[in-house]
Formats: structure tokens, C-alpha cells, sequence
């Protein structure tokens, strides 16, 4: 049995997909929170939010 230095490399497709995907999931996190962020700049939001909260108990 012959053990080559090529069979512990991970083929590079899988590695630019990996980069891809955690590409994808870190703009949707960036993107969550500048939307988070853009709410809470706003008075009025978080005046009705806490009003809804509030209205649940």
C-alpha cells in the first residue's frame, strides 16, 4: 500500500467552495446586522417594539 502525498490534500473545488459558502454566510451576517443597526438608529422602532413587547404579558 502506497501512500502518496496527494491522497491528505482536499481537492481545491472542495476547498473554493468552502471559501465560497463562508463568503456567502459572512455578507448575510454583515447584512443582518446593518439592518439590526439601521433599526435601532430609528427612535420611532424602538418605541413600537418595545410596545408590542410589552403588549405580549
Amino acid at each position: 500500500m502506497q501512500i502518496t502525498a496527494r491522497s491528505h490534500q482536499k481537492p481545491a473545488r472542495l476547498l473554493s467552495q468552502r471559501l465560497g459558502f463562508r463568503l456567502v454566510v459572512a455578507v448575510a451576517i454583515v447584512a443582518i446586522l446593518l439592518g439590526v443597526f439601521t433599526m435601532y438608529a430609528q427612535p420611532d422602532f424602538l418605541v413600537s417594539m418595545a410596545d408590542q413587547l410589552w403588549s405580549c404579558f
